[in-house]
């Protein structure tokens, strides 16, 4: 089992530079704490998300890591034209000595695609493209691209990532509908979905992976995740900081009068607990909680969500060091579903 961070780089009411280097601060607690990656949400136009230039953001959590690998989760494909997509992920990944990780993904806000004037009716075929002509460009010293938005003949990549033959390639999963096309194209998929579904979505990925006879991509779950000595310090602090969180995700929605594609939100913290998406307590629930949730299933990968809302940053680091020295060490051991091969 191994264990990753996301992060949305929220609005909390800090200045932006205070909130930069605090971010920077927990990503050096990250690194020396043995987390595997450190995934960053990209967002535009709103609270939700304060990192909208996921590679700009990540070359500074580079330089000030050694060993955390750094990903975007995910880059919203519309909003980029895939050469300079291309050219900006190599460039991270030779700074950061090949640590990176790729998310790709098409977004859910048509608010923030609105603001780069992105059609909601092309975006998924733009998105679909941009996925090709991606995972061509990092992999080719010359790229040849013909489709109904992309068209490139005999480009060359003076540009090539440090990995070879290109860095792991991550696509978030809501549903069990979208899992199979993932495993086919050698992505690698995370779920915040509550418990049932994203154990759906991990079966039906695991057995797409079992057909094509390959078993070692990583099958994360996401999950908020507050520690502290007590149940009754934690839930404490998860409760008080979501609805800072939930007023953020709404942000633009209600700006709209429109509903998020894949449903609102818990309406609190407890609310959250009862899906599965949200876990707090000493570390003892904490961990045992976490092991009901992975028991029988297919994760091999568990992503924290240690700051949402307006969670202080003493309280994140007490979570983080906690999770640390008391949660990961009970579950490196998990009995997941038993694999063939």
């Amino acid at each position: 089992m191994e264990f990753g961070v996301f992060d949305l780089v929220e609005r909390n009411g800090q200045q932006l530079a205070e909130l930069y280097e605090d971010r920077l601060r927990l990503c050096e607690l990250y690194d020396q704490r043995g987390f595997y990656c450190y995934h960053v949400a990209e967002h535009h136009g709103t609270p939700h998300g304060l990192a909208s230039s996921p590679s700009v953001f990540l070359s500074a959590v580079a330089q000030r890591t050694t060993r955390l690998r750094i990903g975007a989760l995910v880059y919203l494909m519309p909003f980029y034209h895939p050469l300079r997509l291309i050219e900006e992920l190599c460039i991270l990944d030779q700074l950061s000595g090949g640590r990176l990780e790729i998310g790709l993904g098409r977004g859910i806000s048509p608010a923030e695609r609105g603001f780069y004037g992105i059609p909601s009716e092309t975006a998924e075929q733009q998105a679909l493209e941009g996925y090709d002509v991606v995972m061509r460009g990092l992999e080719a010293p010359e790229l040849t691209f013909h489709g109904s938005h992309y068209t490139f003949e005999n480009v060359p990549m003076e540009l090539a990532p440090f990995q070879k033959p290109r860095p792991p390639i991550w696509y978030g999963l809501h549903a069990p509908e979208s899992a199979a096309w993932a495993a086919t194209r050698d992505f690698q998929m995370v779920s915040a979905a509550p418990t049932e579904l994203a154990i759906a979505a991990a079966t039906k990925y695991a057995q797409t992976r079992r057909d094509l006879d390959r078993h070692d991509n990583r099958i994360g779950v996401l999950r908020k995740i507050v520690v502290a000595q007590t149940d009754s310090d934690a839930r404490r602090t998860a409760r008080e900081a979501y609805p800072r969180f939930l007023s953020n995700f709404n942000h633009l929605f209600t700006r709209l009068g429109v509903s998020p594609k894949n449903g609102q939100r818990p309406p609190d913290f407890d609310a959250a607990s009862l899906e599965g998406t949200g876990i707090a307590g000493s570390p003892k629930t904490v961990a045992e909680t976490i092991r009901h949730q992975l028991e029988g299933s297919h994760f091999n990968y568990f992503i924290c969500e240690f700051v949402f809302g307006d969670i202080s940053i003493p309280d994140a680091q007490r979570s983080i060091e906690l999770f640390a020295t008391e949660v990961m060490p009970a579950l490196q051991v998990v009995p997941l579903v038993k694999r063939k091969g």
